[in-house]
């Protein structure tokens, strides 16, 4: 696809240490080098010379709603203007529950709307094409109907801008604690292989699964990554957030999976990070060329068995962000 840049991904090795069981963990289904950045972002022009490691992670690649390029109907707006970035922004006001659809062939993300006119940021994870835009309104029970829609051409910069940017779903911005800490991570790295692997190594030792939490969490939740960080505690949707946030921030590609985790078919959320050769081991799989990388920070972190992390053959993806 236009504008894919490749990364080079060394060697990472990961350990999992068994000391939790992996009923528990899920017992309530919640829920590159330098020279080149995927997105076309442009790299820091110059390298801090007081920083340890090689790595320059590129330019901060943001997100935002734009009110004066927003198609409207008075009440609510689509922002559509930043299509090619992997984005849509809506904001909506009612006085009663809105969603907001986004349509491509024959899938459909269904997304909870604020109504009282706070913007939101979703995703364009379903490639280049035509995209239908509908924000609903409630109008009885679980019934909503089109309150305003429009629809865009979409041609993505490159196939990985979705997952580079600031989301409902990866909440952040450079003024974020989780952000500043990938920071402080990434200054002594040389690779991106080296930013991952600090990541991985920080979420897993300071977030501990959060069981009451899952057995409260009620739909449409949405994690704050930098909250996460600061009580150490989280259930699977935070881990994932939490890590994206920081991979994205740094310049790493980075997909929230939710889908089903065999052999019991817990509905579960990871990370899969982006990787042009193969680049770590860990104790049961391998990272692919020219591939997506499984990362799973909810069982990694809280010590569940290998064979629940495996090939990733055991995975069924259902949705991404």
């Amino acid at each position: 696809m236009a504008g894919r840049t490749k990364y080079v991904l060394s060697r990472i090795l990961l350990s999992f240490i068994l000391v939790l069981a992996f009923a528990l963990v899920l017992s309530t289904g919640c829920g590159g080098e330098t020279s080149g950045a995927p997105g076309g972002a442009s790299q820091k022009p110059e390298k801090d010379p007081n920083q340890e490691g090689t790595y320059v992670a590129p330019e901060f690649m943001d997100s935002a709603f734009h009110a004066d390029l927003a198609e409207s109907n008075g009440v609510m707006s689509i922002d559509t203007s930043a299509v090619s970035e992997g984005y849509v922004a809506v904001s909506g006001h009612s006085d009663v529950r809105l969603k907001f659809q986004v349509i491509k062939d024959d899938m459909t993300y269904n997304y909870d709307l604020a109504s009282d006119g706070t913007p939101s940021i979703f995703p364009l994870q379903s490639g280049n094409g035509y995209y239908a835009f509908r924000v609903m309104e409630n109008i009885v029970d679980n019934k909503y109907a089109v309150a305003f829609e429009t629809g865009a051409d979409v041609t993505l910069i490159d196939e990985f801008q979705p997952y580079l940017r600031p989301s409902d779903y990866a909440d952040y911005s450079q003024d974020s604690e989780c952000v500043k800490k990938a920071e402080e991570l990434a200054f002594s790295a040389d690779t991106a292989s080296d930013v991952i692997s600090a990541v991985y190594d920080f979420v897993c030792k300071t977030v501990t699964y959060d069981t009451p939490k899952a057995e409260t969490v009620e739909s449409g939740y949405l994690p704050d990554p930098d909250e996460t960080m600061t009580t150490g505690k989280g259930i699977c949707f935070d881990y994932a957030t939490l890590a994206a946030s920081m991979l994205r921030s740094q310049g790493i590609p980075t997909k929230i999976i939710f889908g089903y985790v065999a052999p019991d078919d817990l509905y579960h959320a990871w990370n899969m990070f982006y990787t042009t050769e193969t680049g770590w081991v860990t104790v049961e799989f391998k990272v692919n060329s020219d591939n997506w990388a499984r990362m799973d920070l909810t069982f990694s972190a809280n010590g569940s068995d290998s064979k629940f992390i495996g090939d990733g053959t055991n995975y069924s993806d259902v949705y991404e962000y």
